[in-house]
């Protein structure tokens, strides 16, 4: 009953007309490969046959207990495995970035709703200085209208 919603899914299964408990999976979502070669980079065992036997069983306790009509939502498996490959992709500290990743990245999160924080609420970006708090005796404020100068010329000139 659920194999049209798996197929929308990205996962295609068959059954075997002789062994009625052998389930053969055809095609398999992109994100579970994706998560699949992240694994295998970082020297670890294979996991799309327990990522996809967690999302059929997953499928079967849905049926099991709502009779097959609770639909419409991504199942847990899939969130779980596209949680992972956000933060395994995700930029980490000291990482270095060129100018063009960095603007780039600047960019993308201009339009975010929330630019400041990751998915975890961990700081995504932090203030160098907070100028409204500086005190005049001790350090000057920096100019930024020639900070902005600086930083359009060497975007302009510096590459």
């Amino acid at each position: 009953c659920c194999y049209k919603n798996l197929a929308d899914l990205g996962l295609e299964l068959s059954f075997s007309e002789t062994n009625s408990s052998l389930i053969l999976v055809r095609k398999v979502p992109m994100c579970f490969m994706e998560r699949e070669a992240n694994e295998l980079r970082r020297k670890r065992q294979p996991i799309t046959k327990s990522i996809v036997e967690e999302l059929i069983q997953e499928q079967v306790e849905l049926v099991q207990t709502t009779g097959g009509g609770a639909r419409g939502t991504l199942p847990l498996t899939f969130l779980k495995v596209l949680a992972s490959q956000a933060c395994h992709g995700a930029i980490k500290f000291n990482e270095h970035l060129t100018l063009e990743e960095s603007c780039g990245l600047i960019e993308a999160l201009s339009s975010c709703k929330l630019p400041f924080q990751c998915a975890h609420g961990r700081p995504s970006m932090l203030p160098l200085a907070d100028i409204d708090h500086l005190q005049q005796e001790e350090q000057p404020k920096p100019n930024l209208s020639r900070l902005r100068k600086m930083v359009r010329a060497w975007q302009l000139f510096g590459k």
